[in-house]
């Protein structure tokens, strides 16, 4: 069931799905492979007009769902990627000081300064760079964009206390401005990898689901629609492993992309199957730690394709 266009100012949007099927097919044609858990969160997101929030491990998938809505609603995306450190003048905005100063000097130079009309021009909307909250929560011909809040674990706890009137009223109060309102509320999602406890006050804001990683059958799936030119066992082979290494005691278990970055190079490759040899030489593209790397003797990769084999014989 295709999704029908509607109008928003005059520019062509993809209506929201009507259902949790809907969800399913709108994630679908962005080569999104979600399981029903995950597309019914996100239509209640969708739905509700909340914030989505994702946790899980780094690689499968949460930034991507952001990308995908994106693409499918015919939206743009606003990608806030944080860190250590991020305040409000990198998320939400600054002043363009140069500017401000010139045209002061301006002013003055030409014996035209008055103080209280100099201060209102100077903080106008001509002198306001706008980060990608702002952006997110300012009106556009383009409609309300889907913003992505990504990785936010990585910023400091004062940021998460910022976001908390963005997240429950779509506005943000800036001083010399006064405060900005969403005419449509942009849908957020925001992400973690959870190297820290997001605190409830910001949880509550939002919908919360967590992306594990896929079973064996629906990994297969992601690869075969990631990697369509991949060799049939080259795919099954690959995804088994995979499996098997996060059942093993690794500093960072391979997410997702990580399997599909390895068949994507055993392609390259022109591999059919996996091998010791090929596995031994190509471990840097699955296992990103040297010490996880180094366990992975001929004897350790002779057991784990041993038992990925028989994990594919027991799945048929």
């Amino acid at each position: 069931m295709a999704l029908a266009p509607v109008e928003f100012k005059g520019v062509a949007l993809s209506a929201l799905p009507k259902s949790i099927d809907d969800t399913i097919k709108l994630l679908s044609s962005g080569a999104y492979v979600a399981d029903r858990a995950l597309s019914t969160v996100v239509f209640l997101a969708l739905k509700m007009g909340r914030p989505l929030f994702l946790e899980g491990e780094a690689g499968v998938g949460k930034t991507e769902v952001a990308k995908v809505l994106a693409g499918a609603l015919g939206r743009r995306l606003v990608r806030l990627q944080c860190y250590e450190g991020l305040d409000s003048a990198s998320a939400l905005y600054e002043w363009n000081h140069a500017a401000q100063m010139i045209a002061i000097r301006v002013a003055e130079a030409e014996g035209t300064a008055n103080r209280e009309k100099l201060t209102d021009d100077v903080f106008s909307e001509r002198y306001l760079i706008r980060r990608p909250l702002l952006e997110a929560l300012s009106p556009n011909p383009a409609g309300a964009p889907v913003l992505l809040i990504d990785e936010l674990d990585r910023a400091d706890e004062a940021f998460e206390a910022f976001l908390l009137e963005v997240l429950a009223d779509f506005q943000v109060t800036i001083p010399e401005f006064g405060t900005i309102k969403a005419d449509t509320p942009p849908i957020v999602i925001v992400t973690s990898n959870r190297t820290r406890e997001i605190h409830d006050a910001l949880k509550r804001r939002c919908l919360y689901h967590w992306i594990d990683y896929p079973d064996l059958s629906r990994e297969l799936e992601i690869v075969k629609t990631k990697v369509p030119g991949a060799p049939e066992r080259l795919s099954r082979e690959v995804v088994a492993f995979v499996q098997a290494l996060r059942k093993e005691d690794l500093f960072k278990s391979p997410g997702t992309a990580e399997t599909l970055d390895w068949v994507q190079a055993l392609v390259e490759l022109d591999a059919h199957a996996l091998d010791p040899n090929l596995i031994g030489d190509t471990l840097g593209v699955v296992l990103k730690y040297q010490d996880d790397v180094e366990r992975f003797n001929a004897k350790k990769i002779d057991a784990v394709l041993s038992a990925s084999r028989e994990a594919l014989k027991a799945a048929g």
